[in-house]
Parts: structure tokens; sequence; C-alpha cells
């Protein structure tokens, strides 16, 4: 494998600070040619500007944008939100191979990103798709029956809707498994971070939302799974951190040795799988059905969820009403045609779901 040179959107979050790990340990297959940060942490950023001299380094949207139509092999999506979303085409528009973290790129703007991709362009990064991308190589895609995602079920699986309605901000920042942001770690206590990365499966693997499910996995050491026509079934395995999907994404189609450590196979484990209970997290459902209206109602879901996931750490509504307040503000999305968005368009539908989510809550507490 000849040396890569790769610009890494997003260096100072978790994705990025791993991806910049892998760089360390395998300068031989890696280099570092751009550098883009969001600017909440400039002293580690300036740090990594110093230690890998990248022929490009900025701060903000446009400094990302710019990085990602810069001449390499491989451009790193590592940022978080829909301001990912113009670096997200940049790449693409640029022919450059992109390993996406940045799953808002796909929800937000869908039809975009996939008008814009060559086949193969996209290499996922989110753990689930990394999985699937590589279990899919073990047939063709006509062979494929159907895509499994699997989900940990969060700090409340097998708890009931009444018991639900009564967890605190700090319960559900309780993750079984990963120290994650605010917003991140909130989905995951709903599963509204299943949802999204339902819809993204369906964009990047163009397989209908009926034959993609949903498993409960609590130990996550299946990160996803593809059902075969002969009813075999490819599963990728591995411990539940971030290294080997980015490494992939980095390295794609190549893997990059010594990634992660591999499972201990001398210790005993017991692995379970529950089916996911959509009457008691509703959210992937609602996703589904965003994801099948499509054009902009993506974009509103998730949108919609910032704003009533700050609202519920903010004490303005319970847990439960997380869910059902995106699934107001999704129903009283007049979604537009399919055909000819353009940027403005879904940044247009994501901005006008946060104040109509923000109407909603503001309504529901009587606010004036």
């Amino acid at each position: 494998m000849t040396r890569r040179d790769v610009v890494v959107l997003g260096s100072t979050g978790s994705v990025g600070t791993q991806a910049l790990d892998l760089v360390r340990a395998h300068p031989d297959r890696f280099r570092v040619v751009g550098l883009t940060a969001g600017g909440s942490q400039p002293d580690l950023f300036e740090q990594q500007v110093a230690e890998f001299a990248p022929a490009y380094s900025g701060v903000g949207e446009q400094a990302s944008t710019e990085a990602a139509a810069m001449p390499c092999d491989v451009v790193l999506n590592g940022i978080t939100g829909a301001v990912g979303l113009r670096p997200t085409l940049a790449a693409l528009d640029a022919g450059t191979t992109l390993a996406l973290a940045n799953k808002e790129s796909l929800i937000v703007g869908g039809p975009l990103v996939r008008d814009r991709a060559r086949p193969g362009q996209i290499v996922p990064v989110d753990s689930e798709h990394s999985a699937i991308a590589q279990s899919l190589r073990a047939g063709s895609a006509e062979e494929v029956r159907r895509l499994v995602l699997t989900a940990s079920g969060g700090p409340f699986r097998g708890r009931s809707r009444e018991q639900l309605a009564v967890v605190t901000p700090d319960q559900a920042l309780a993750h079984p498994n990963f120290a994650m942001g605010k917003v991140i770690t909130t989905n995951s206590a709903t599963l509204v971070n299943k949802g999204l990365e339902v819809i993204e499966a369906h964009l990047l693997f163009d397989v209908p939302f009926e034959r993609i499910d949903v498993v409960v996995h609590p130990q996550q050491l299946i990160h996803s799974m593809v059902e075969f026509v002969d009813g075999a079934v490819v599963a990728q395995l591995g411990l539940p951190t971030m290294l080997v999907p980015i490494a992939m994404g980095m390295g794609w189609p190549d893997r990059v040795p010594d990634a992660e450590t591999p499972i201990d196979w001398t210790k005993a484990a017991d692995w379970r799988f529950e089916p996911l209970d959509d009457d008691v997290f509703p959210a992937v459902r609602l996703a589904r059905e965003a994801g099948e209206r499509g054009s902009t109602a993506p974009a509103v879901y998730n949108a919609a969820n910032e704003v009533c996931v700050e609202a519920f750490h903010a004490g303005r509504i319970g847990f439960t009403d997380i869910v059902d307040t995106v699934a107001r503000v999704v129903a009283h999305h007049d979604v537009p045609s399919k055909e000819h968005l353009v940027v403005d368009d879904v940044l247009a539908a994501d901005a006008w779901a946060r104040v109509e989510a923000a109407r909603t809550i503001s309504n529901r507490n009587g606010e004036s």
C-alpha cells in the first residue's frame, strides 16, 4: 500500500484525534496534508498543526470546505452537525475518497450527496455502516436480502414507556459502553441515533427501508450484519471502539495492521440478541417514515431532535417528550419535491425544524 495523503476535518474531535493516532502509528501509510477544526479546542489544534505540519490548516466551516477540495487521496470528515455538508460535497466534487463519519451530511443532504458521489467514493466510518461495508464483500448486491443494524439498546433497555417518562438527564448520559457527547449519548438512549443510522444505511447502500432491520445486541461486539439470499449471515465483529472503522475509512479497501486489539477468544462470553420494542422506543419507526418521505424530511427529523435534546437537558421537557415532539414537527413539515434540491433548500429545512421544535416546546409548556 502506497502512502496516502489525508485531510482530517474535525481533527480535535473523537474521530479526528483517533485518526491522528493511526497516522502516528503508521507514518509509512498516511501523511496529513490538511487539518481543520471547529475552534472549541484551540490549544490542541495548534499542537496538531505543529506536529503534522499540514499544507493547509484552518478553523471553521469555510476552512473545512476549502480543505476538503484540496488535492489528496482521502478526506476524513469527522465534523459534527449539518456544517459538515458543504465539506462533504466539496470532497465529492473533487473526486476524492470520502471517509464519512459526519452522518448529518447524509441525513440532511441525502439526495444531494447521492447525486454527487461516484460508486464507491464514500467509505462509511460509523461502526455499523463500516461493518456492513465489510460484510458486503462476501457477495454481490443482487445476493443481499437484508441489512441488520445492531443497537446496544442504551441504558434503558427493557424499561416500559411509563418508566422512561421519569428518566433524568444524568441517567440518559450513562451509556453502557461508550463515553460520548451529550447529543449523541442522549440519541443512543432514545434510539434516535439508530433511526439516523437506518436512514444512513438506506442512502449508503441503496437498500429499501423494508429490508433494513434493527436488532438489540447489548454487548456491541457484533457491529452489524448482512443477510444473503441463501440464508447466510455475514457479520463484522470487534471490540466496541472506532479504531477499525476509522482505519478502514482511511485505508479502504486495504486493512491497516494492528489498528485495534482483537477479541480475546480465550475468555468465555455470552452474546445476546433481542427484538427492538418499537412501541417503547418509537424513534426508529419515525426515522423510517421520514426516510420514506425523503427530500428534506430526514433533515427535519435530525434538526428537531437536536433542539429537543437541549430542551430535555435544560429541564423543559421529559425524556419521552423528545421523540414525541420530533414526531409532531416531522408531521407538520411540507416536504418539497425530491428533484432539484440545492444546499440552501436542506439548510432552510434544518432551520425551519429548529424554530418549529422550539415553538412546539414553548406551546406545550404554556410559554409566551
